[in-house]
């Protein structure tokens, strides 16, 4: 990101109005993502991801909360039917209820902060807000890299596969961070479902990891529920956008 962003904006890059808020959404990232990465230790990719899908859940509760968003009766409707879906997956005193689901349900609580403070950040450019979860990762991650095992040689193809991972993740934060500059945070968290698609096939073609019928039914049910709040949240701001505009007349 620097070589990309450095060259044009020089020390803009970290001009900011609230630096303050800008370290804490970095630092959130980074550890919903050591949370995640935990999860996938001992969770299907599946299971990790449904699991994680308890995030909008807790967007559309911390939007009202602190964004001062309305609590609709869909989004009321969307939170129980989430939390319904996510009950389903984890099973609680199912096998499936140990250090890995705990890791994916905090990679969620992260999340949600996290995407959060990119709504209230909506007035710095996105360039910045970028940069600085990058920034934050690489310095909090080299202070605790000597108190880490780590192996001193990699094969090259795991150095290729964590670059890549790399470049798409910082192209998908770029485009997440454009989006919830043009939207609100509860309505924007359905969009994020294709994911649930995604894990689920990509678990099972590179795995063999298929989910079982209850976990299936809970993604079903959270993925449902949340497309049909997406589908709501746009004829309401539809009829909000007729009623604030009157019709011409001659």
């Amino acid at each position: 990101m620097v070589v990309w962003l450095a060259p044009r904006m020089r020390w803009n890059l970290l001009r900011t109005a609230q630096p303050g808020m800008q370290i804490a959404r970095g630092t959130v990232l980074l550890l919903s993502s050591v949370c995640f990465v935990n999860a996938l230790r001992f969770l299907p990719l599946a299971d990790a991801t449904a699991i994680n899908y308890t995030t909008p859940i807790l967007v559309v509760l911390l939007s009202v909360a602190i964004l001062r968003e309305r609590m609709t009766r869909a989004r009321t409707a969307f939170v129980v039917a989430g939390f319904a879906g996510m009950l389903l997956i984890v099973r609680p005193g199912a096998s499936i209820l140990h250090g890995g689901a705990v890791f994916a349900l905090a990679a969620a609580g992260f999340y949600a902060v996290y995407q959060i403070l990119t709504r209230m950040l909506r007035g710095d450019d996105p360039r910045v807000t970028l940069f600085y979860p990058a920034l934050c990762g690489t310095v909090l991650m080299l202070v605790a890299l000597p108190f880490l095992e780590h192996s001193a040689s990699m094969p090259w193809i795991d150095i290729a596969l964590i670059g890549l991972t790399g470049i798409l993740g910082t192209v998908g934060h770029f485009l997440f961070i454009l989006a919830f500059q043009r939207a609100p945070a509860s309505g924007l968290t359905p969009f994020t479902y294709i994911q649930l698609v995604w894990a689920i096939l990509l678990g099972w073609l590179f795995y063999g990891q298929f989910p079982d019928v209850l976990t299936l039914v809970g993604i079903g049910v959270i993925a449902v529920s949340g497309l049909l709040l997406a589908w709501h949240e746009r004829r309401r701001a539809r009829g909000a956008a007729l009623v604030a505009e009157p019709p011409a007349v001659d």
